[in-house]
Order: C-alpha cells, then sequence, then structure tokens
C-alpha cells in the first residue's frame, strides 16, 4: 500500500503546494510516509485534471489517496463524481483526509477482505458522496453569488474586471532578468509556472519591440 497526496488549488494564482507539510505531518502522525505528490491548479469542478488521472493511472491496487479536504476533488456534478468513483473503486483505491475521521481506518487496514473492510468501504462512501454534495453545492452557491455581484457592479458602472497582481508580475520579471529559473521562482514566490510563462512573454514581446 502506498499513500498518494493529491495537492489542487482552484486557480492559477493559488499555490497548491501550501498543504503539503500538513499532509506530511498527518501522515507521520499515523506511521506513514507519503510516496508521491501530485500538484496542479485546477478547478476542482473540472473531472479533466491531468495530474488526478497521472496518480490514477500510477496507483496499485489498494493504495490511498490523500487529500487535504474532499473538495479538493469532489467539486464536480453528480455524473463526473460517479464516474471519478468508478476510476478510483477500479483499483480499490481508499480516499483519506483530515477532515474525515471515519476515513483514517484505511491507513491502519488489517481486514482488506472481511467483514470490517466491507463495512468502513460502505460507511466512508456514504460520507465521501454527502462531502462531495456539500462541496458541489458550496461551488455552485459562490459562482451564483458572484454573478449576481458582477452583475449588481456592472448595472452601477463599478465592474473593472479581475485586475492582476502587479507586485507580484514585478518580482517575477525581476527574477526572470537575473537568470532564476522557472523552478527557482516558483521555490521564491510560491506563484505558478502558467503565471511566470505569462510574465516571460510579456518580456520578449517588450524585447522585439
Amino acid at each position: 500500500m502506498f499513500i498518494r497526496a493529491y495537492l489542487r488549488a482552484s486557480t492559477q494564482e493559488q499555490n497548491a503546494d501550501r498543504a503539503k507539510e500538513s499532509l506530511i505531518q498527518f501522515a507521520e502522525q499515523h506511521g506513514h510516509r507519503i510516496a508521491a505528490f501530485y500538484t496542479e491548479n485546477i478547478s476542482g469542478a473540472t473531472l479533466h485534471r491531468p495530474e488526478l488521472m497521472r496518480l490514477i493511472a500510477e496507483s496499485g491496487e489498494g493504495d490511498i489517496v490523500l487529500v487535504e479536504q474532499i473538495d479538493r476533488l469532489a467539486r464536480l456534478k453528480q455524473k463526473d463524481w460517479d464516474t471519478l468513483k468508478q476510476k478510483l473503486n477500479a483499483k480499490r483505491l481508499s480516499i483519506v483526509s483530515p477532515e474525515l475521521p471515519t476515513s483514517w481506518l484505511a491507513l491502519d487496514r488489517k481486514d482488506e477482505t472481511g467483514f470490517t473492510d466491507s463495512i468502513l468501504q460502505a460507511v466512508n462512501s456514504m460520507m465521501l458522496d454527502m462531502l462531495a454534495a456539500v462541496a458541489r453545492k458550496d461551488y455552485e452557491d459562490r459562482r451564483r453569488r458572484q454573478s449576481q455581484g458582477i452583475g449588481k457592479a456592472k448595472a452601477e458602472g463599478k465592474y473593472r474586471g479581475r485586475q492582476p497582481d502587479i507586485k507580484r508580475r514585478q518580482h517575477v520579471a525581476s527574477l526572470l532578468r537575473t537568470g532564476h529559473s522557472y523552478s527557482e521562482i516558483q521555490e521564491i514566490l510560491g506563484c505558478s509556472r502558467h503565471l511566470i510563462a505569462s510574465v516571460a512573454k510579456e518580456q520578449r514581446q517588450s524585447e522585439a519591440a
């Protein structure tokens, strides 16, 4: 059994690695080490996530998928959530999260083919379905409130759209000019490669002008 940690942030500007240390500590508290990390900045509302699919593909039967919160996996519509569960169940992968105590038993499973394991899987599946439904509703509620707020701001002539983080982009540009690599900049600023590539493209266009 290997533990594979999945780290996800909703936008390109967020740092998905912020939960890494807490998951390492959680695994150690239960006497385990994390075998691999899979990190991406993609919305949890979509099933098409390359790193999540790579995690599933590389997992062996009975491995554990460790996530900070269930909504890191499950802001999906019901059809997509059912598809993801089928992929996980095909390899008997267990989802474990610090926020879901019933899932912790998977870290100390001693009766993997017997009655205890069947009960564990049934209870955890029910809890996961409930948390997935809550995560999806929360996502849809926030999107609706955001849409209403934008509509009101537009009606009042106050909507400016999402503004770029000028200060962070300036920091990225400065580090690029001094020869730092993308990985070094990510480590220093905790930003995404997408942001670094965007700033690098602006620099090239500016130099070519």
